[in-house]
């Protein structure tokens, strides 16, 4: 309900607002998100589920561990390169209709220290996303629902949460909350969907801020 409301209010906002400072680096969303990685942790236990099905599980073993990780790096990369080429295009061929670059503009860090800040402030963004998403609706709601149901519909959650992006932006991350899903089955753990959530974040903004930096050197 929390991630909900914000989402909702963000989305209503930013049309009419552009914010002065980075959107991620809140000091009260930020201590919001860290307060509900225990609420979620808490509501996983009380489900009395084992912790394979809530894919809290990783592997002792170092080679399926690395096997994760390097499969959440590649997926990641991939999805986030994908989306990047796919929203120049359709920006190219039908402006903002569909997306709406405001919110990758309101959290692009400007300066390396601001970079490093919202590397650090992406942890709990995904890993309060995972656990809420995959962990405790796929997870917790497998012996229930039918699977296929529970991905997609999870999916379809995951890419309203991302509304303020407009159409293109709801329909590129419901199809990632999809495949995350499909990793977190695969793994039987949330490893490798942290992994992939993660690093597709980091790369986009990485590439929005080379891109940002290419538009003031061309204007400049």
């Amino acid at each position: 309900a929390f991630l909900g409301y914000g989402t909702y209010a963000t989305a209503k906002l930013l049309r009419t607002w552009r914010p002065d400072r980075n959107l991620i680096l809140l000091p009260a969303e930020n201590i919001l998100r860290i307060l509900l990685l225990p609420v979620c942790v808490g509501l996983g236990l009380l489900s009395n589920l084992p912790f394979a099905q809530l894919g809290w599980r990783i592997n002792s073993l170092l080679m399926p561990v690395a096997i994760q990780i390097f499969a959440g790096i590649i997926l990641g990369c991939l999805l986030a390169l994908v989306f990047f080429v796919s929203t120049r295009w359709l920006m190219n061929s039908a402006g903002a209709r569909f997306y709406s670059p405001t919110l990758i503009d309101a959290i692009v860090p400007h300066n390396r220290r601001q970079l490093a800040l919202v590397i650090l402030a992406m942890v709990p963004i995904v890993l309060l996303e995972e656990l809420l998403f995959r962990s405790l609706l796929v997870g917790g709601f497998a012996p229930l629902l039918p699977m296929p149901a529970l991905l997609i519909g999870t999916g379809i959650l995951f890419g309203v949460m991302h509304s303020p992006q407009g159409i293109w932006g709801m329909t590129g991350a419901g199809m990632a909350g999809i495949l995350f899903g499909l990793l977190f089955l695969g793994f039987g753990s949330l490893l490798a969907p942290i992994v992939a959530h993660y690093i597709a974040n980091i790369v986009q903004i990485g590439i929005a801020m080379h891109m940002q930096a290419v538009d003031h050197s061309v204007s400049g």
